[in-house]
């Protein structure tokens, strides 16, 4: 759609009427026609719709691709079987050499040596002793000792254990006590050992018959009580 053309508008001025009235208003009312016209035209210019860009048709042809062919199977080639490793052939076993058998060595017979009679010892005399150190201790009811009380075992005392150990002790010539034994439990042998302990503690004078020192044995009751 093409937009009209217009024509240029020419003016032309007239000469001045300065005393027409007529004329000077005919002239304005073209001029205001004209300037009309041209606002029109140019109105009607800018309302007109843009032309169509006319679309262009493409043609594409659609190309099937080519089937690649198949690949073709790779042949493996198969490694040989192993050969077979030839088994050890066992050793033999060497049979064991017989041992010569030793024969026992007979080692002769001693010639037997002629037995000589030793010579007869003469016996020595014998060295005399004193007749009263040999003999048995006498048994006696008392002896002069000083013997300390035996302590009274703790375990004993606070368990409240009691009881009578009877000791037994022999007196040398010189007053050395030579033994000491137990001559009656109290039944209980924390208590028998404390009496036993006493008694070798202890310190005795010989004793005497006759003004002359004898070996003499006797016994001492030691009493365990709560109340000594």
């Amino acid at each position: 759609m093409q937009s009209p053309t217009t024509s240029p508008v020419t003016f032309q001025t007239a000469p001045p009427a300065s005393g027409n009235p007529r004329l000077i208003a005919a002239i304005a009312l073209v001029i205001a026609l004209h300037a009309g016209l041209l606002g029109v035209a140019m109105t009607m210019r800018n309302d007109l719709p843009p032309r169509p860009i006319e679309a262009k048709a493409i043609t594409a042809m659609l190309i099937s691709e080519t089937p690649q062919p198949a690949p073709q199977p790779v042949a493996v080639e198969t490694p040989p079987p192993p050969k077979p490793v030839p088994k050890p052939e066992p050793k033999p076993i060497p049979k064991p050499i017989p041992k010569p058998k030793v024969k026992p060595k007979v080692e002769p017979k001693p010639t037997p040596m002629p037995v000589t009679e030793a010579p007869s010892q003469i016996a020595a005399p014998a060295i005399g002793k004193p007749t009263m150190d040999l003999a048995a201790p006498k048994n006696v009811a008392h002896l002069s000792c000083n013997i300390a009380q035996p302590e009274y075992p703790a375990m004993a005392r606070r368990r409240g254990e009691t009881g009578t150990a009877t000791v037994r002790l022999t007196v040398g010539l010189s007053g050395k006590i030579e033994n000491v034994t137990l001559q009656k439990s109290s039944g209980l042998s924390r208590l028998d050992d404390a009496a036993l302990d006493a008694v070798r503690g202890s310190a005795c004078s010989p004793y005497k018959e006759n003004g002359e020192a004898i070996r003499a044995t006797a016994t001492v009751p030691f009493v365990f009580s709560l109340d000594n």
